[in-house]
């Protein structure tokens, strides 16, 4: 038997999320649990050490902009709409420490805010949308509002993998 409580398995592992469609779970509990994920990985991570590259890999920084990032435009084009300028010179700085005077905790405050984003978007989304074809990029390159919403999880959770070696070589 099992003796973990609900609090300290994964987040798939708790159970059904109230008001998440079914065939949406998946996609939310991944997102969910990068962000446990993310506030673990940077708890006490030094300041200074934000932006450093490690054999020449992305910089925690440019993870954390990233994540939130791509949670944005995923989700927008899911909604079938097209990048704003905003997105699109967010997109631009991704991994610029120059262009940024965020803080580690900054950054991880704003993919938090965006996995909530996400998290009422899915909600909103109703499953006979999901095989709706979208456009992603200035081509509209064809996919469905299922394959944008599984794209945001596999590839945040890619993310957090490579984010948690970069912390985890940094702080060695």
């Amino acid at each position: 038997m099992d003796s973990s409580t609900a609090e300290t398995r994964e987040v798939w592992l708790r159970g059904p999320l109230p008001d998440i469609p079914p065939l949406l779970q998946p996609i939310a509990h991944a997102l969910m649990q990068a962000r446990e994920e993310v506030v673990t990985l940077m708890r006490n991570f030094p300041e200074e050490k934000l932006w450093e590259r490690p054999a020449g890999v992305a910089s925690v920084g440019f993870h954390l902009q990233h994540l939130t990032g791509v949670l944005d435009r995923l989700f927008t084009y899911a909604r079938g709409e097209a990048l704003s300028l905003e997105q699109i010179t967010s997109l631009a700085g991704e991994g610029k420490e120059d262009q940024t005077t965020n803080t580690a905790q900054e950054l991880v405050r704003r993919f938090d805010t965006q996995v909530d984003k996400a998290i009422t978007q899915l909600r909103m989304t109703a499953e006979l949308t999901l095989t709706e074809v979208r456009g992603v990029g200035r081509a509209s390159i064809p996919s469905t509002v299922i394959g944008l919403l599984t794209h945001s999880a596999e590839h945040t959770m890619r993310h957090i993998g490579q984010l948690s070696v970069t912390v985890r070589v940094i702080t060695f």
